[in-house]
């Protein structure tokens, strides 16, 4: 049965269109995930597939008496409480439960935060009877439960399932079809997560071919005009400017490299971090003194180059320890010691106030007049084409402001990052662009996040908050974390520390710490990249050298040089490597 049917939709912004000529039917059964870079069109698309809207061109047929739930990425509640508005019976009450919304479901809807307002409207639509689920972000200020549980639920549900989410583990099990919107245009891809990055490499690869066929062909085109025949006066200099550019351009209109395949963001450097970095000693917080502690007696050490994740259902206090650590907020009780060399680089849920007349490029470069060269490439890394460097503020959608506001904060070129739920409105490829950066960052990242995949990939030790004032430190990363909690023996975060004044001989002098095999593997993965690159650079000298003119001495003995410096990284490179594996396998 056909849920609803969209024939050659075209949306336009003032400065480009969003889509034109995309085309989806949306059958019952049917789980499809919809893709692209922010500002690409995937709300407007789903704005429409849900009747919210229309296309500008096109046309949209549904299916006759279909029931339709819809979250919108900005939903508004009815007037009431939290239960009126979702509903009085037991279904709806264990949905509130499920999502962390229990316990104000007496709460006037006037005074949740907006996080808060997300979750409700999830919750409206869940418990309705529908035919067609059209979900825009639906896992957006959710905690590791609440997504778990919602992902089982959705695989769960037989009617017409269309999804915009950043979570990877969400789309990959949920969804059977991928709708990629980029450049205009859409590709469907047949299965989940996997397979959409499986065909979008393909696809890449097709599109690489050809463009090298093309510009062959348009090299001997130009190489022909050039050339000419001897008895013509006047060229055809239209023809030879058009292949001109052919050959020293790319394809048509391009778009801003994947961050997979960006080479361009290399070399970002960050004030250099000693040896003490932030040390949290007993903190505590609660919110008054008959206030429930959030948590309390936290001892933490944040080392240089530490990646820490934090977890916690919501409310248990992850953005309030974030704030101590910044410094902005005191704690109830306990101290924290700040190093001198730590240059402190925050991103908050809520973001920052863009001045909307500003161009990006300007909000990038304040105070200076103009981005230098590390912010220039970190706007690349992030897939800030130049269009959009030069457009203002007030044109940016809203996952673009989201990823301009964390752009802003990596720019100021901190030490130490702490990011509360970064993932939340950024699109896959900026998501992808953050974790390749933090991988190859030097400084100390502390990051609140429900998004499995980020967490897997960034941290090394996860602090979890359990919402009644305890702690608890998982080493070994995410997976560690996973691990502990389903054997229900995770590691205390507070340590006993010996007395100041304990007697006895002095102690010896404390051997390194050992580095937890999280932290080897990412080391492990930044030592692969360190040789693939310097192989890379082998090769090419090693063709120049075959390629050079004998009789020029002078080019083939600095080429020759630079080859035996390009071995020696290599060599070096590759001794890395082995250090690093054999300390994991230690």
């Amino acid at each position: 049965m056909i849920l609803v049917d969209v024939d050659k939709a075209t949306v336009r912004r003032p400065d480009r269109p969003l889509f034109e000529n995309l085309s989806v039917t949306v059958r019952s059964g049917d789980r499809l995930g919809v893709v692209g870079r922010n500002g690409s069109g995937k709300s407007t698309l789903l704005r429409i597939l849900a009747g919210a809207g229309e296309p500008e061109e096109g046309i949209v047929r549904r299916g006759r008496d279909v029931r339709v739930g819809y979250l919108d990425q900005e939903p508004v509640l009815p007037v009431g409480t939290v239960r009126e508005a979702v509903g009085q019976h037991w279904e709806a009450a264990a949905i509130l439960e499920h999502l962390g919304m229990g316990p104000v479901a007496g709460d006037d809807v006037s005074t949740l935060s907006g996080g808060q307002t997300k979750r409700v409207a999830l919750a409206r639509v869940l418990v309705s009877e529908v035919d067609l689920l059209v979900l825009d972000e639906p896992t957006n200020h959710l905690d590791v439960e609440a997504i778990a549980w919602l992902e089982a639920r959705l695989a769960a549900f037989r009617g017409g399932l269309v999804l915009v989410t950043h979570d990877r583990h969400v789309l990959d099990r949920v969804t059977t079809r991928i709708l990629e919107i980029e450049g205009g245009g859409g590709y469907v891809h047949d299965g989940g997560y996997a397979s959409y990055l499986a065909n979008r490499a393909e696809r890449a690869e097709r599109d690489a071919s050809t463009e090298a066929v093309r510009r062959n062909l348009a090299k001997s085109e130009l190489a022909w005009l050039r050339r000419g025949a001897p008895a013509r006066t006047r060229k055809p200099k239209a023809r030879i400017a058009a292949a001109t550019a052919i050959v020293e351009g790319g394809p048509a209109a391009p778009r801003a490299a994947a961050p997979e395949l960006a080479a361009a963001s290399r070399g970002v450097t960050t004030p250099r971090l000693g040896d003490l970095v932030i040390t949290l000693t007993g903190v505590g917080h609660r919110w008054g003194d008959d206030a429930p502690w959030l948590f309390r007696g936290l001892d933490l050490d944040l080392e240089p180059g530490g990646r820490l994740g934090v977890l916690g259902p919501n409310g248990s206090g992850k953005s309030t320890l974030l704030e101590i650590i910044e410094g902005r907020l005191a704690p109830a009780e306990g101290s924290l010691r700040t190093a001198a060399t730590v240059r402190l680089g925050y991103y908050r849920q809520a973001g920052v106030e863009l001045d909307p007349t500003q161009r990006v490029r300007e909000a990038v470069a304040a105070p200076a007049t103009q981005p230098n060269w590390e912010q220039a490439r970190l706007m690349e890394r992030f897939l800030f084409d130049n269009d959009i460097q030069q457009a203002p503020i007030s044109t940016l959608s809203g996952g673009e402001r989201r990823r301009l506001q964390l752009l802003l904060v990596l720019t100021r070129m901190p030490n130490v990052l702490l990011l509360d739920e970064p993932t939340n409105d950024l699109d896959l490829d900026t998501l992808r662009a953050l974790e390749d950066h933090l991988e190859t960052w030097p400084g100390s990242l502390v990051v609140v996040s429900h998004d499995r995949a980020l967490l897997e990939r960034t941290v090394e030790d996860v602090l979890v908050l359990d919402g009644r004032g305890g702690t608890t430190l998982a080493p070994n990363g995410y997976a560690g974390y996973v691990a502990d909690k389903a054997t229900a023996r995770p590691a205390p975060a507070t340590r006993e520390k010996p007395a100041k004044d304990a007697p006895g001989p002095a102690p010896a002098k404390a051997a390194p710490k050992p580095r937890s095999a999280s932290t080897l593997r990412r080391l492990i993965g930044v030592a692969e990249r360190a040789m693939a690159e310097a192989e890379a650079r082998r090769d090419q000298l090693a063709a120049e050298l075959a390629a050079h003119d004998p009789a020029d001495h002078v080019a083939l003995t600095a080429t020759a040089q630079a080859l035996a410096e390009a071995e020696a990284n290599l060599g070096a490179a590759e001794e890395r490597w082995l250090e690093l594996v054999e300390e994991l396998g230690a």
